[in-house]
């Protein structure tokens, strides 16, 4: 069983639930009408962090669930975790000043990194000894 991982994809589910909650209150506070995404800046550097959040899901969901399998459910978690404080710290960063936004950024996607190379190098490993 994988509760760990499972534990931590409902946590990036509710972390990104949250960002579009962000962006729901922030349409109201400056003004932007769906389905508009442009209008104030502030706007729409929330909206970035949201969409940016979801490219990133795409690439981490999967590299979480195969680490999991693969090779452990709780480095899998562990590194999930990282992944999601990551961007957390990108969110900040992003709304605030986004050229700032580089340390959080680093942070997820070198855990989305040693998911994905984690896998693929148990993979091959247990290719190459026949397992």
């Amino acid at each position: 069983m994988y509760y760990f991982t499972a534990l931590i994809t409902l946590a990036a589910l509710l972390f990104y639930a949250s960002l579009g909650y962000d962006v729901a209150k922030a349409r109201g506070r400056y003004g932007v009408k769906a389905p508009a995404t442009t209008g104030d800046a502030h706007f729409e550097r929330i909206y970035r962090v949201q969409m940016n959040t979801l490219e990133w899901l795409v690439i981490f969901l999967p590299c979480l669930w195969l680490f999991a399998f693969y090779v452990s459910d709780l480095g899998a978690a562990a590194l999930g975790a990282v992944w999601i404080f990551g961007r957390y710290l990108y969110k900040q960063a992003y709304v605030a000043a986004p050229e700032t936004r580089g340390f959080g950024f680093t942070v997820q996607a070198t855990a989305a990194a040693v998911l994905l190379i984690g896998t693929a190098l148990d993979i091959v490993l247990r290719l190459a000894m026949g397992d």
